[in-house]
């Protein structure tokens, strides 16, 4: 699954923002990545029902500090990372401000469910209140999981086409995937492409069942602005070559990740060897070895670095590949002499049998 672009036509990413247990903003994001700085640390007031003690959560945020209190008596967590991402990105520069927003302005958001809190919640209150529909019918937009996008929207009049895609851990490649359809297609002028995900306790509790292996869980926001390829002035950060997607059959994780770099590679016109970084999705079980098995397949003896933002910032889910791709960015910036020129690759893989990659051209 991809979209066929020549080269002259690629699409570029010229801004990037995020909120994550670093902080919020690039800035944040950047020092944490640079330090290799952990960001575990006990719970607190609110989450005294997780099955664990600790969690890579954005430190002190809260819905109402971080966007005041108009609008925002009902917005849940997951809604709030996301419009403060994507407020963070929109006011690095007015030039973000004007090509972000307005009528060919769209939004791409990857996700999974939005916010499990959310739906749990409402959805307990129906069962346990006098009536059936004695619920809170404030509550119920945060049920639907393309309330952050919707919300974003209408925080800063994005006014193109609004998608939240779901795809667990690889939700962030399929966004992106998406947001070049957009472009290529002429049906947006710019597009928000961005992955969201909160730490809550039904999140934590799903995991605990879920999961092979405890993991430290995070959240997050990361958000790029994505746009046609444009003049000599327009800032690159890096230009995207391939986005690739797939799905495992009959179990074998690697053969379906392996088949989505070589079409990558093959699609980009560029080889493994022109590799700097590799960005990976940081699955806990079984086909995150696979994952790293394709890869070091694949790249040899190339000599790359190995990104592993989770290893920081915890599992973030669904806001995964969206935070593998702004540490590549990242890397790119505090690396420039090493990194420039040359290509970064994301991975991702999910339980739910989803797998792709992304390669990116380092500016």
């Amino acid at each position: 699954m991809s979209v066929t672009a020549t080269a002259g036509r690629r699409p570029v990413i010229t801004a990037w923002s995020a909120v994550s247990p670093f902080g919020i903003g690039r800035a944040a994001f950047i020092e944490g990545i640079r330090g290799l700085r952990g960001t575990s640390a006990p719970l607190g007031d609110g989450f005294e029902s997780a099955p664990g003690p600790e969690a890579c959560l954005a430190p002190g945020f809260s819905v109402r500090e971080a966007l005041g209190r108009k609008g925002t008596r009902s917005m849940d967590r997951v809604t709030g990372l996301t419009v403060t991402a994507v407020g963070a990105l929109l006011g690095e520069s007015e030039r973000n401000q004007r090509v972000g927003t307005g009528e060919g302005a769209a939004f791409a958001l990857g996700t999974t469910t939005g916010s499990a809190q959310s739906m749990m919640d409402f959805t307990r209150d129906s069962l346990t209140g006098e009536q059936p529909f004695f619920v809170d019918p404030a509550q119920f937009p945060n049920t639907v999981m393309n309330c952050a996008s919707g919300q974003s929207a209408i925080w800063y009049q994005l006014k193109g086409p609004n998608t939240t895609i779901a795809g667990g851990r690889s939700a962030g490649l399929h966004a992106l995937n998406y947001a070049r359809r957009l472009l290529s297609s002429g049906h947006a002028e710019s597009v928000l492409c961005g992955t969201s995900e909160e730490f809550s306790s039904a999140r934590a509790w799903l995991e605990h069942h879920a999961a092979d292996s405890a993991v430290t869980l995070g959240e997050g926001s990361a958000m790029l602005l994505v746009e046609p390829a444009g003049d000599a002035t327009q800032p690159v950060l890096a230009e995207i070559l391939a986005v690739e997607l797939g799905v495992v059959l009959r179990g074998d994780v690697r053969a379906a990740l392996a088949s989505c770099l070589r079409r990558a590679f093959a699609q980009a016109g560029c080889t493994p060897e022109e590799t700097v970084a590799h960005a990976g999705s940081g699955n806990p079980d079984r086909a995150g070895v696979e994952e790293s098995a394709a890869v070091a397949e694949l790249l040899g003896e190339t000599p790359w670095v190995n990104l592993a933002p989770h290893e920081l910032i915890g599992d973030t889910g669904a806001a995964a590949a969206g935070f593998q791709i702004v540490s590549l960015l990242a890397y790119a910036e505090t690396h420039r002499d090493r990194a420039v020129g040359r290509i970064g690759l994301v991975t991702a893989v999910d339980r739910t049998g989803s797998v792709g990659c992304a390669l990116l051209r380092l500016h």
